[in-house]
């Protein structure tokens, strides 16, 4: 399976498309939403091409494909719209015998997670990308597609066959993103 994994959209559908167009040319198997879908936050700024209505007409036919989990700034009136759930505050994927849960970060992340045991731990929130190891455990932040932190560039990553890969958000002038790290889980 080949997933594609972003997170914090807040609201803007351009970085959604551009994120959208990677998906579709790359045959993705899945994409997984870590959160923050519709609503900007108040902490934010209003972001380029805010349209909620216009992300929910674009998930939506993509709905069969789709996992999501709840971000902070996800409510029950978004899932009104939405045609996929997103209401769980994490999800465990299993893929080739691998672990993985993911998350949003505000209510679980590394340092404060559900029982059991992960091969991997994908989570936002931060808005801040991360790869790295602690113990056997892979952590992956996937930053944000709209509003990075850190002086960092909008990211996302992927997941196929245990190589889990954080890359920039792909435009017209690099469309497979720039990779900035990987790593197997």
């Amino acid at each position: 399976m080949r997933y594609l994994i972003i997170s914090d959209i807040h609201g803007s559908l351009p970085r959604l498309e551009r994120a959208l167009k990677y998906y579709e040319r790359g045959n993705f198997d899945m994409l997984l939403i870590l959160g923050d879908i519709l609503n900007y936050g108040p902490r934010n700024s209003i972001p380029e091409g805010i349209d909620a209505k216009g992300i929910v007409a674009r998930l939506n036919p993509l709905a069969k494909d789709i996992v999501a989990i709840r971000g902070n700034c996800d409510a029950e009136v978004d899932q009104m719209l939405l045609e996929f759930p997103i209401m769980s505050t994490y999800t465990l994927l299993v893929d080739e015998g691998r672990r993985i849960i993911l998350t949003h970060g505000h209510v679980y992340a590394p340092g404060n997670m559900p029982p059991g045991h992960f091969d991997a731990v994908f989570y936002g929130h931060t808005h801040l990308w991360k790869l790295e190891k602690e113990n056997d455990t892979l952590i992956c932040n996937t930053g944000s597609i709209t509003f990075p932190k850190g002086g960092n560039p909008p990211t996302l990553a992927t997941l196929e066959d245990g190589l889990v890969t954080v890359r920039t958000l792909p435009d017209d002038e690099h469309p497979e993103g720039t990779v900035l790290k990987e790593m197997e889980i």
